[in-house]
């Protein structure tokens, strides 16, 4: 059998810092190569003071905003800063740049690596449905400028270069696009751990609220009945009395001890032990009870469940009725297994249950089956039906 691998918190703080030194340095970096031949071009007069000034504020101007949106892709997708307006303006600047070096000096394809990086950062922040379009685009208007740039007077002779350039921010862009993606697919992944620890969580505790209230529910009223009876027998029958008192003494102990059990989350229902229990309970009330069927046509991985059904429907007719008869049926049909719970003298006549009966569905609903409560002829029938988990036939 393959255990199933613990998740490891650590990986995913690795794989941040993956991702983050993949797209977030990477944007400076491309900045800095044009600016050190910037440099050496103006110490070798190739690039006056204004083309150095204006040259050298689109590279800074591109880096900063390549890391402003790098740092707003680490929440994942479509999620950068847009700032429209702002983005386009400086986008064209590194565009332009490129443009201009590659008709002044043929220095171009380095700036090509600054306008890469802008165009891989703009379209992993953009909504998916503009995703592709800016893509594509940009790759061809970067084709474009390639061309005309590289030989402004015969634009076919510089159509290869172009088509390099437009190559390589192609292929940047979609590195910087797949580690965004892969990014953003882990996050999906850790959100979705996360959401089903929290609903982990609030199973468990639904299903302790329902435990806790079948243990004190089931035990308290029966305590309550027998102590009503001891009042009556106090003076009449008092050995009856003493008996009686050391069995609600017993059933204190067991719904002490039940309750414990709850907590640790290790009460398992017997079906058997319940049917055994609901009769005598019922028959010591004055309700006279028949049973059809036994505890062995439930299969075993149900008892707990229909065990859980009979104990909440005695509960019920000692609650909720004034019943003279109960009668308690089993039928399995293949796969399928049904138990119905019936009384007369409903209280109130309507036949509302009790709020116990809702925890109940819920537990019949987690394994496909489900759980009525309804008045029919009179007698309130509890009625729970549920299939054998893999079984079919």
């Amino acid at each position: 059998m393959n255990a199933t691998p613990e998740f490891d918190p650590r990986r995913i703080r690795r794989l941040r810092r993956y991702t983050w030194w993949s797209i977030v340095p990477m944007q400076p970096l491309y900045a800095l190569a044009p600016l050190l031949l910037l440099v050496a071009g103006a110490s070798e007069g190739r690039y006056s003071t204004v083309e150095v000034v204006l040259l050298g504020l689109a590279a800074v101007l591109a880096a900063v905003d390549g890391t402003w949106m790098s740092l707003s892709l680490m929440q994942g997708l479509g999620h950068g800063k847009h700032r429209p307006a702002l983005h386009a303006v400086v986008f064209a600047g590194a565009l332009g740049a490129m443009a201009y070096t590659m008709h002044k000096d043929g220095s171009g394809p380095l700036w090509s690596m600054v306008v890469s990086g802008l165009a891989g950062v703009h379209v992993s922040a953009a909504p998916y449905r503009l995703r592709w379009p800016l893509a594509i685009g940009m790759t061809l208007l970067v084709a474009v400028v390639g061309t005309v740039a590289s030989s402004p007077a015969e634009p076919l002779l510089g159509l290869v270069r172009g088509l390099v350039i437009a190559l390589v921010v192609a292929v940047i862009m979609v590195v910087v696009l797949a580690s965004v993606w892969f990014w953003d697919i882990v996050l999906e992944l850790d959100r979705a751990r996360t959401v089903s620890a929290e609903l982990a969580v609030a199973n468990e505790r639904l299903r302790f609220a329902a435990d806790l209230h079948d243990v004190q529910g089931h035990h308290l009223q029966v305590i309550a009945l027998k102590g009503e009876l001891v009042e009556r027998l106090v003076g009449v029958d008092d050995e009856t009395a003493r008996a009686t008192a050391a069995e609600i003494a017993e059933l204190a102990r067991t719904a002490l001890r039940d309750t414990r059990d709850v907590v640790h989350g290790y009460r398992h229902t017997e079906l058997t032990a319940e049917l055994e229990n609901a009769r005598e309970i019922l028959e010591a009330a004055g309700v006279r009870t028949t049973v059809d069927g036994g505890a062995a046509l439930v299969p075993p991985p149900l008892q707990p469940l229909f065990g859980a059904l009979v104990r909440e429907g005695t509960t019920n007719v000692l609650r909720h009725s004034r019943a003279e008869r109960c009668e308690l049926r089993i039928t399995a049909d293949g796969p399928n297994t049904s138990i119905v719970l019936r009384n007369d003298r409903p209280k109130p006549p309507n036949g509302e249950a009790g709020s116990g009966i809702e925890g109940l569905r819920q537990r019949f609903r987690a394994l496909g089956g489900h759980v009525e409560g309804c008045l029919v002829d009179g007698w309130f029938e509890l009625r729970g039906t549920a299939a054998e988990p893999g079984r079919t036939s």
